[in-house]
């Protein structure tokens, strides 16, 4: 009885442990397809061909994931002296920057006085005062749309006197810098290129990583390995009392 017992609970546990693996590689797969039709999407917007900036008016019905990596092209102003630096250690998406730097977000004021905060592009560490040098007057600008990060669980704090930043958080910037209301989203600068080539714009690539179905085959692997442990410890079981 007792012997019976070990097995039933063993059996439990090895179908336990059997299900959540499987779980965890349909999960995979599940996710593997999600990051192809991300990819996909992705490439399509930034590949496409530039549209007018969206309507102020239509500036609430934007959503992240509809609207996100957009290309739009627009006139505008940069705001001499209020730029805000993002400190970073490269970007997946702009393969040409490399290095230890900041990204230099600044307000560009529009025709009709709305304000866009464009990322205008890389600055390394010992270059931060290129980033005070903006084209005067009107400028046309290519971008792509994005939507501002939201903090980590071990995402530093804002150096604000310092102006560092360690995250995309416009909001957070036009707060403490004066910028004054915002468009909900911010626009990656791909053109043009500023005198002297800092900050320095760069168009995005599309360069995620899908190890997916590697994942969902260890996942699959761990369970047909328990599996076979599993039923090897029964057959000799049944031999012993046999």
């Amino acid at each position: 009885m007792s012997a019976s017992r070990g097995l039933v609970k063993l059996t439990i546990f090895a179908v336990i442990g059997v299900a959540i693996l499987i779980g965890l590689g349909v999960w995979q797969l599940e996710r593997r397809v999600w990051k192809e039709n991300l990819i996909a999407a992705m490439t399509a917007r930034l590949n496409g061909v530039p549209q007018a900036l969206p309507a102020r008016a239509n500036w609430p019905q934007l959503k992240q994931q509809a609207d996100e990596f957009s290309r739009v092209t627009f006139q505008a102003e940069f705001q001499t002296g209020q730029e805000a630096f993002v400190y970073s250690a490269g970007s997946a998406l702009r393969t040409d920057v490399k290095g230890l730097g900041y990204w230099v977000f600044a307000p560009a004021r529009l025709a009709d006085g709305r304000i866009v905060v464009v990322d205008r592009g890389f600055v390394p560490l010992d270059a931060k005062d290129a980033a005070a040098r903006v084209p005067a007057g009107k400028v046309d600008i290519v971008g792509v749309m994005r939507w501002p990060e939201k903090p980590g669980l071990f995402t530093p704090a804002a150096d604000t006197k310092g102006n560092v930043w360690y995250l995309r958080d416009i909001a957070a910037m036009a707060a403490a810098r004066g910028w004054g209301r915002i468009a909900p989203f911010y626009v990656e600068q791909e053109s043009p290129v500023p005198a002297g080539g800092l900050p320095k714009p760069g168009k995005l690539v599309v360069n995620l990583p899908n190890n997916h179905l590697q994942y969902a085959i260890t996942w699959f692997g761990l369970a047909l390995g328990l599996t076979a442990v599993y039923a090897l410890f029964v057959v000799r079981r049944l031999r012993r009392r046999y």
